[in-house]
């Protein structure tokens, strides 16, 4: 049998807490530990809880999710953060890509849409659903850049975990070549962090 999967929602509006605490709990895998509608209280609830996953709102009565999600994901780094949000604007969803969420969901998304996404992030997956995908897709009118072959190693290799210093003996190169690929792909495609950059590869079928 799997092991049961821990989400905390934070919600400050209750007829969605209560719907959604409902429909965590009616799967058999996953169960909500906990309700918050603030950030100061997630905060509160997680030094002494350990949720595998955040379901986050965007819009919070203290501080935004935008920050409260860089906060959470530098405090704890192993949890998993899904936004949920009306929201649907691409520079929003850029933001919190850049500060750290492993996905990001709209209120009116599918119930199967929510646990497939929940589960995919358990598993260091990303999940971005249907709608903001194709957001963030025709937010440009003209194409992504392509990866170029050794681009797409070195990402390959990063979005695995490996080290500069590691992938530069896979690919026999100088670590300061590697670097330069990872300084050039953040440049090529307007994203502020590693991580940014490999969610916005895979949503885009770049890897």
């Amino acid at each position: 049998m799997s092991a049961m999967i821990k989400v905390i929602l934070t919600e400050d509006h209750p007829l969605v807490v209560e719907g959604i605490k409902a429909m965590l709990d009616h799967q058999p895998d996953l169960t909500c530990m906990a309700t918050c509608g603030s950030a100061s209280a997630l905060l509160g609830l997680l030094k002494t809880m350990q949720p595998d996953i955040i379901l986050m709102d965007i819009n919070l009565p203290d501080t935004s999710g935008i920050d409260l999600c860089k906060a959470v994901k530098q405090l704890y780094p192993a949890i998993g953060v899904l936004a949920l949000s009306i929201n649907n604007h691409p520079s929003v969803i850029r933001q919190m890509m850049d500060n750290g969420a492993d996905g990001y969901l709209l209120k009116d998304a599918e119930k199967s849409e929510i646990i497939a996404a929940i589960k995919a992030v358990t598993k260091n997956n990303c999940f971005y659903s249907h709608s903001v995908t194709m957001t963030l897709r025709n937010a440009d009118n003209h194409p992504l850049p392509s990866l170029t072959r050794r681009e797409r190693e070195v990402l390959e290799l990063i979005s695995d975990g490996f080290t500069n210093r590691e992938i530069a003996e896979k690919l026999y190169v100088d670590i300061t070549t590697v670097d330069s690929h990872r300084k050039n792909m953040l440049a090529k495609y307007n994203v502020k962090n590693t991580s940014a950059l490999i969610k916005l590869a895979m949503i885009n079928h770049l890897l």
